[in-house]
């Protein structure tokens, strides 16, 4: 079985539209949820929410081309560009051994709401000739891989919330296998629309605290839901042996996995938390570093009533006696939920922890609740050695992911 390890990194998020912001944002405890400013929310009842700020199509696409792109993909080409020029991997690869794994949990949602409006107005004259190949979910993916002349295994996952730790999970195994040599991995979404957050709002996943500094405050007792995020996170997969040779900067080794599903409810998790404990056993199983002494999980940590605890659970049941032991945080506290382009940044920032032996924290935590009774790093960064780091993802439809990285040695 191959090695695999990640050779370059690009984001663009509520917090910072590079790494580099990123990760200065996250360690520093910088809030990137505020109230909403793209569209009028006098009608709707959540008024706060983590929008990607200062973002211009034109570090990738033409005008004409940003014309006939919805801002899902446009996110998703930025971070990938990103990613493929830190990796240097373009000329290090042949095209038919280079994939892309990139996911959306929702789409073009962007796009779908402009045309409907046009329908409902104009006619289906009107209709643009773009709005079917704007709107599908693969198109990200398809567009990357036509960027970057990736000819290999191309996959868009779908998995809701768990989408890009899927995406980069499964782009693990693929090389792993041997069935390709590098994968451009990761997630995207922008969802962040007048509809997204009425529907959300509805089915009682949002946080309805109206301030943005305690709205998104993952296992504090106060938490009421989740605020709405977007942005793009993609990685760069590679072969550990070809990328020794050539010489390529190595960010980190992943060295687990785990895929399960709950099969109980369409939005709520199990309430013994199985499948997610499960997908954390599975993913330490994997990795096999049983001598790993300091530890760290960037949670799912979404700030909703049932997750918070739930995960909790699993964490305490994957590991047992140990769990409270771990270094723990929520980043969705600084960044919102990104929803398919939460995992890949949260993998993002499990591996700058290993690199820089920094714990991020979960900002906005002031009350403990009794059901959540571990060490989720409250309020600000703790500097810590990280020898192996776990990022979970639970999504609608029950399901989980799980990934471990870890130091790349010799």
């Amino acid at each position: 079985m191959n090695r695999v390890v990640v050779t370059g990194m690009g984001v663009i998020s509520p917090v910072g539209n590079d790494l580099a912001g990123l990760w200065q944002g996250l360690h520093e405890g910088r809030c990137g949820i505020d109230f909403i400013s793209r569209f009028d929310v006098s009608n709707q009842t959540v008024k706060v929410a983590a929008e990607v700020k200062n973002f211009d199509p034109r570090c990738c696409f033409t005008k004409n081309e940003a014309r006939k792109t919805d801002l899902f993909t446009q996110y998703a080409v930025a971070a990938a560009t990103q990613a493929v020029e830190a990796s240097n991997i373009l000329g290090n690869v042949d095209p038919e051994r280079l994939g892309v794994y990139i996911g959306s949990g929702i789409g073009g949602m962007t796009t779908f709401i402009k045309e409907c409006e046009k329908l409902n107005t104009s006619g289906p004259q009107k209709i643009s000739p773009f709005f079917i190949p704007m709107m599908i979910s693969n198109i990200a993916a398809g567009t990357v891989a036509i960027r970057f002349n990736a000819k290999g295994p191309c996959l868009p996952v779908v998995t809701a919330c768990a989408t890009s730790t899927h995406a980069i999970g499964e782009a693990f195994r693929v090389i792993k296998h041997g069935y390709a040599d590098a994968i451009i991995a990761g997630g995207t979404d922008a969802t962040v629309n007048a509809l997204a957050l009425a529907g959300f709002t509805n089915c009682m996943a949002l946080s309805t605290r109206n301030v943005p500094s305690e709205a998104s405050i993952p296992f504090d007792k106060r938490r009421d839901g989740f605020v709405i995020g977007e942005g793009a996170a993609v990685l760069v997969l590679e072969e550990y042996e070809r990328a020794k040779a050539r010489g390529a900067k190595i960010y980190a080794e992943i060295c687990g996995y785990g895929n399960t599903c709950d099969a109980y409810h369409i939005t709520a998790p199990h309430p013994e938390a199985l499948g997610a404990a499960k997908a954390i056993e599975l993913a330490l199983k994997e990795a096999n570093k049983p001598n790993a002494e300091h530890i760290y999980i960037n949670a799912h940590g979404t700030s909703t009533p049932l997750n918070d605890k739930t995960e909790t659970l699993a964490i305490k049941k994957a590991f047992g006696e140990k769990a409270y032991q771990l270094s723990i945080s929520s980043t969705k506290s600084m960044t919102g939920h990104m929803l398919g382009a939460a995992g890949a940044t949260e993998a993002i920032a499990c591996i700058m922890a290993i690199e820089d032996s920094i714990i991020p924290p979960t900002i906005g935590y002031k009350e403990k609740d009794e059901e959540c009774d571990l060490d989720y790093t409250p309020n600000t960064a703790k500097k810590q050695a990280v020898d192996l780091a776990l990022s979970n993802s639970l999504g609608f439809g029950g399901h989980n992911a799980c990934l471990a990285f870890s130091k790349c040695t010799k």
